[in-house]
């Protein structure tokens, strides 16, 4: 920077402009190229030449240095070839190049330094690159203009709307290279896409879900949701330890049987039961036997680290991700083996059906897979009969303790062969059956960590604010909006110590113990049970239970993957219902009026009611004509509405139905 004025009429560069010093001050004023005067610092300027300089209008009759044509004119490129490898000043190289230092000359020279292909530097340093150094500044040149002429025509593709499939016109290798920051942004791994930027479009992952369905990038079977999450995609690769030599009770005399969906790959519980002396339920027992994974899975294991950080196994329609290693469920899996080993837990009953002891053994046992339908068709047969009237008392016994019902509309989405298959889960009394039997289980287990002070983690919940019960669909939504969060405490240690109960449940304390396959703090059970049982884990001798800080410390690591793995089965069910809905096009159905919404949230003559798609399992807004439906302004709740699919919008997870007349 200069240390004094520059002069009148001297040539100055500001701001990477040229301009011309019209007097001084206490500030410079300047002409700058265009006719704009400012005032300015001096040292916010350049001298570039001393003058005089009369009008900016003579720096045209410099000579021209056009970056994008690598030659030069023969004075300059001899001046160059002159002083390559060398330094000179601005002066001398507008001399050597256009034989005067003239204010036209410097603003070349100055062009030239600038540009920085052949020469870089200031005024009072200019550097001749050497040939080599212009040779690789040459060769970036041409690859920047290369990339900028293969982005602008990316750039007028995307505007056109043209895919840019391999296999489709249109397609350039870049396409691809460029819709993967896209890509970025709509897995969630990039807040920033160039470009959704330079097409104007805000930048989100639902918009980059947008383009890249538009562009024929993703198709509709790209599920985003679960990457969003950062969750993992595919089952632990970890080797698994041989089952622990360890005593285990022979209950394979009892018939077990294994209920569940034909499609489930992890059968990890089974029942079995035996009638009391006098043939009924009282001095009978409920063996609930399930998968002893603990007996491989030590605390602080390598296997137990990993299934602590997944929390759970992920379930997804198209894909479920174990939370063990694979190998585990056919060495694991109840009824995948002739003889499986299980823990089981033996539940004895008085005459009303209420458990009474409870013993728990490492045992093996002689499993028989069943499917819900099947013992649906066998319900009145035995073992089934009995099993069903024992989970009807139960069921009675938690309602009673105002135990929450909320029984809305399900349906199973799955997606087999890249074919999706939707199927309404139907109110099966064999359902019921396992569900209380494994609500028992769980109440069980509680009651027995509790009277030997084992911490395990129980799963509480608050009561809701009201106790009413309602029966219809809509009473169940409103009551399930007022339900409070299930928590995750452990087993009071202390005398005298309430544990924390389940009032959605209806039971005073409930430990989840029947998916240790499939669920981390089912698998932290067992663990604990096993070891105050004296149990040992892989052939090593008995382990002492883990303290209640211990416990505590795994509630928490699974508690803060857990909301995760929820959402991302719950929008990823959502994106393939309304991948199914695409495909059937002109879908019609009926809906049932769960949610009126109030006068004053009608918007422009039309009301917003909220419905649920029994055969989608789908809860959704319906807008109507406020008057128009042939069921008239006011639908009543619970009254059945027709619906037609009006539109999908799969990226925002949204698909609306309008009513039919």
């Amino acid at each position: 920077m200069p240390d004094a004025y520059p002069p009148e009429n001297s040539l100055v560069i500001y701001k990477g402009r040229p301009a011309r010093v019209k007097r001084e001050a206490d500030k410079l004023e300047i002409e700058i190229w265009g006719g704009e005067v400012a005032r300015v610092r001096v040292k916010d300027v350049t001298l570039l030449h001393p003058g005089p300089l009369r009008s900016l209008a003579e720096l045209e009759l410099a000579p021209r240095f056009d970056p994008s044509d690598a030659s030069l004119p023969d004075d300059v490129l001899t001046a160059w070839e002159m002083l390559a490898g060398s330094t000179t000043t601005l002066a001398e190289l507008a001399e050597l190049a256009y034989a005067a230092f003239t204010p036209a000359s410097a603003w070349a020279a100055w062009l030239l330094v600038s540009d920085g292909l052949y020469f870089h530097g200031d005024v009072d340093k200019v550097i001749a690159n050497t040939q080599e150094e212009v040779r690789q500044k040459q060769a970036a040149r041409a690859a920047d203009a290369a990339e900028k002429a293969a982005w602008n025509a990316f750039l007028g593709r995307v505007r056109a709307g043209q895919p840019v499939l391999a296999d489709r016109p249109g397609y350039a290798v870049e396409d691809g290279r460029y819709l993967k920051e896209v890509e970025a942004l709509a897995f969630g791994r990039s807040e920033r896409s160039r470009v959704m930027a330079a097409l104007g479009r805000e930048e989100s992952p639902e918009n980059a879900h947008a383009l890249l369905l538009e562009l024929g990038f993703w198709d509709e079977t790209v599920n985003p949701h679960p990457r969003r999450l950062d969750l993992p995609l595919s089952a632990p690769d970890l080797p698994l330890p041989d089952l622990a030599d360890e005593p285990r009770r022979d209950l394979t005399r009892l018939a077990a049987f294994a209920i569940d969906d034909a499609a489930t790959e992890t059968p990890d519980d089974a029942l079995s039961f035996e009638l009391g002396a006098d043939g009924g339920w009282a001095g009978g027992r409920l063996w609930v036997h399930v998968a002893d994974a603990a007996a491989l899975v030590a605390p602080d294991s390598p296997l137990d680290l990993e299934a602590r950080g997944r929390g759970a196994t992920l379930y997804l329609p198209e894909v479920h991700v174990h939370m063990l290693p694979l190998a585990a469920t056919p060495l694991l899996g109840l009824g995948l083996a002739e003889v499986s080993p299980a823990l089981s837990f033996g539940l004895d009953l008085d005459a009303e059906g209420r458990v009474i002891g409870t013993e728990i053994v490492a045992s093996w046992v002689r499993v028989t897979r069943v499917t819900y339908e099947e013992v649906e068709a066998r319900i009145a047969d035995e073992p089934f009969a009995t099993l069903h009237r024992l989970a009807e008392a139960y069921r009675d016994q938690r309602r009673a303790r105002g135990a929450v019902v909320i029984d809305l509309p399900e349906a199973d989405v799955r997606v087999v062969e890249g074919q999706v298959i939707l199927k309404p889960v139907l109110p099966l009394r064999s359902r019921a059956l396992v569900e209380e039997a494994m609500v028992m289980a769980g109440e069980a287990a509680a009651r027995f960590a509790i009277e030997r002070g084992i911490p395990i983690p129980l799963a509480s919940q608050e009561p809701p604010d009201t106790e009413e019960r309602p029966e219809t669909l809509s009473g169940m939504f409103a009551l399930r909006k007022t339900l409070r969060r299930r928590q995750y405490r452990v087993s009071p240690v202390s005398a005298g110590e309430e544990p924390a109960g389940h009032a959605g449940l209806g039971l005073a304390a409930y430990a989840q113990v029947t998916s240790p396959l499939r669920r981390y703090l089912d698998l932290v059970a067992h663990q604990q049970l096993r070891a105050a049982l004296g149990q040992t884990t892989e052939g090593s001798r008995a382990r002492q239970p883990l303290s209640e800080q211990q416990v505590l410390e795994r509630i928490g690591a699974a508690e803060a993957i857990l909301g995760s793995l929820r959402e991302a089965e719950r929008l990823s069910e959502q994106h393939w219902k309304l991948v199914y809905l695409k495909r059937q096009g002109k879908w019609r159905g009926d809906g049932i009026v769960v949610e009126q919404r109030q006068p004053w949230r009608l918007l422009q003559g039309k009301r917003n009611d909220l419905v649920v798609i029994p055969e989608l399992g789908l809860e959704t807004t319906v807008l109507k004509d406020a008057g128009a439906m042939h069921l008239g302004a006011e639908p009543a709740l619970d009254s059945r509405v027709s619906l037609s699919l009006a539109s999908v919008d799969l990226p925002r997870l949204d698909a609306r139905f309008r009513p039919e007349m």
